[in-house]
């Protein structure tokens, strides 16, 4: 096994996963400058949920995404699922009102039945799957037919003359970062190692189309080490 899926040992990402919760949320806006925000906008509104819709966010973490599917479509039916109960936990702190339904559960083994949600979205998951291939044949299964994925994570930016101050960024900055604000660098050692390890957004795109879904496409960010991907059942 080589060391970087060493590192998406399940048990090994849900520990790590555990013990940033309570300084995730502060770290995503730091290390994007509060772009964040902006793109899980983005990802709600390209999942076109149709009014009372069913939506699942998988890999959900603290519920940034459910929270923002929330406020464009309040009267949606919305499971946020994560597998990391430390995450759930800072989330249920973070929105006692409620307005969506929690769930503990694993990305590759769906505890939901063939087509029950008209989109599936996540943030930041993919790239951590220990089977990517496995993980997108769930999230097809779990749509309704015309139902769409939206998914935000970072990716590996095409070369380009901001290729030196992007790799630096990756693996000084945000270590550094890690370090003062949550006292776990490896965990953001963790983060540019896993983005490099990942599909570039063309192959990735290439890979939800073979898992069946159409109407595939993507979307650049932030230089282009973040990518916005959907596809429709």
């Amino acid at each position: 096994m080589s060391g970087l899926s060493a590192h998406k040992q399940p048990a090994r990402v849900q520990e790590m996963f555990g013990r940033i919760a309570p300084r995730y949320d502060l770290m995503n806006r730091l290390m994007t400058l509060n772009q964040d925000q902006r793109w899980r906008r983005f990802v709600i509104r390209r999942v076109e949920l149709p009014p009372g819709g069913r939506l699942l966010d998988i890999g959900t973490g603290t519920g940034d995404l459910a929270q923002q599917a929330r406020r464009q479509h309040p009267r949606a039916e919305i499971t946020a699922a994560d597998f990391t109960l430390p995450m759930i936990q800072v989330g249920r702190e973070r929105f006692p009102e409620g307005g969506f339904h929690w769930t503990a559960s694993d990305s590759l083994h769906l505890p939901f039945p063939e087509g029950s949600y008209d989109g599936v979205v996540s943030g930041f998951l993919l790239r951590n799957l220990p089977d990517l291939h496995r993980g997108l044949q769930e999230q097809y299964r779990v749509l309704k037919p015309g139902g769409r994925l939206v998914a935000l994570d970072t990716t590996r930016p095409p070369r380009s003359p901001l290729s030196p101050l992007i790799n630096l960024y990756l693996h000084r900055i945000i270590p550094l970062l890690g370090r003062i604000v949550t006292g776990q660098p490896e965990a953001y050692r963790y983060l540019p190692e896993t983005t490099e390890g990942f599909l570039r957004a063309e192959r990735l795109t290439a890979l939800l189309a073979a898992v069946g879904f159409r109407k595939v496409n993507f979307r650049r960010f932030m230089f282009g080490m973040v990518a916005v991907h959907w596809g429709e059942k």
